[in-house]
């Protein structure tokens, strides 16, 4: 549908809307389009540096959770033998 506009369609659209709204408010319109822009840019950079930040610390804890349990293991099976004999 849009695949025969061309520069001149372009154009003359471009026109179309500076008459029909004025300068000034097309003007204030791009201006807030631009904003909108640097906001989710700025948001995708933060949430990319939080799920960044997020694997990095996971990658950091490279102890394994078995190994965390077997070392607390032995010290609570001495306690259990101590109450058999």
């Amino acid at each position: 549908m849009f695949n025969n506009i061309g520069p001149m369609g372009l154009i003359l659209i471009a026109i179309v809307v500076l008459v029909l709204f004025g300068r000034g408010k097309v003007s204030s319109l791009m201006g807030e389009v631009g904003k909108g822009i640097t906001a989710f840019k700025k948001g995708v950079n933060d949430g990319k540096a939080e799920l960044e930040a997020d694997a990095s610390d996971a990658a950091r804890d490279v102890t394994p959770a078995a190994a965390a349990t077997a070392t607390a293991a032995p010290a609570a099976a001495p306690a259990a033998d101590k109450d058999k004999v």
